[in-house]
């Protein structure tokens, strides 16, 4: 089978020894924030100033960095983008050349593992799915949930692909997309639903990591009645594509409304579908 390098990864960002790194996915490979890089070799407390240092310091580093390591945008931790000085594992394997610290070697495997962990994905998309049914269930969460979340994460997947194919190719207009079908699906937008279960404002977790099956179900369905209209009538413009996703989103609320009149409770629920303290007991089973 022939290798599809349109594929694009998810993972924006990974984690070694309790410290974030963040990537970004270009010319088919990944690209690491340097300053992320340093970051986790020193505990400096400003890696982007003793980043500045070394590439003065150590002047073939400097010329290497200048010539071989692009601006990449990347989120920020407060949740914007912004250009980031980021390079591929042959760019970064040159960065800890120049960096004293225990922490190299171990560094160095470890990038080059996670590195090949996701390109093989790439030719395997089932090796991410197993990855990532791994993960949930190690949070706690029960096995029939976590097949439900998985298949959420590629309805989305497909959904946000046929936005592309309309032109739709900005952030800010997924999350305006995403507030449509969640308007009409359940009352409310994305951040008034995580108001609504008192997630914490900051917080980088996933709203859908917080919802029950119901919730999940009837965000799925909103979702892909929203790629199915869309395919049919390919929308052009993002307020044509707003129309869409009012649609698919009233096909998901209208099944809700009537999913509540039969069970005589609301679907929508206040609490988050794993408590820390849900997830604490199960763990411990």
């Amino acid at each position: 089978m022939a290798k599809n390098n349109n594929i694009e990864p998810n993972n924006r960002l990974v984690v070694f020894q309790g410290m974030e790194v963040r990537r970004a996915w270009r010319d088919n490979e990944w690209y690491y924030s340097l300053v992320d890089v340093v970051g986790v070799l020193t505990d400096s407390a400003n890696p982007t100033d003793y980043l500045k240092k070394i590439r003065k310091r150590d002047v073939e580093l400097g010329s290497y960095v200048g010539t071989n390591c692009p601006q990449v945008e990347m989120e920020t931790s407060t949740g914007k983008k912004r250009q980031t000085l980021a390079g591929n594992t042959k760019d970064a394997f040159r960065l800890i050349q120049s960096i004293p610290s225990k922490k190299a070697e171990p560094f160095k495997q470890w990038l080059a593992q996670v590195g090949k962990e996701r390109l093989d994905e790439i030719e395997n998309p089932e090796l991410a799915q197993a990855r990532m049914k791994e993960i949930y269930e190690k949070k706690g969460y029960p096995r029939d949930w976590v097949d439900k979340r998985l298949r959420g994460i590629a309805i989305r997947q497909n959904l946000t692909d046929e936005w592309k194919e309309r032109g739709i190719k900005e952030q800010r207009d997924f999350s305006i997309l995403t507030a449509e079908i969640s308007k009409a699906t359940f009352g409310m937008t994305p951040s008034q639903y995580k108001n609504l279960k008192k997630l914490p404002k900051k917080s980088k977790s996933n709203l859908r990591d917080h919802m029950d099956d119901l919730e999940l179900i009837f965000t799925m369905l909103g979702e892909r009645m929203t790629t199915e209209i869309s395919k049919e009538e390919e929308p052009d413009s993002l307020e044509e594509n707003k129309g869409v996703a009012k649609r698919g989103g009233k096909v998901a609320g209208n099944a809700r409304k009537e999913a509540e009149k039969e069970l005589g409770r609301s679907v929508i629920s206040k609490k988050s579908f794993l408590s820390k303290e849900d997830n604490k007991k199960k763990l411990e089973e």
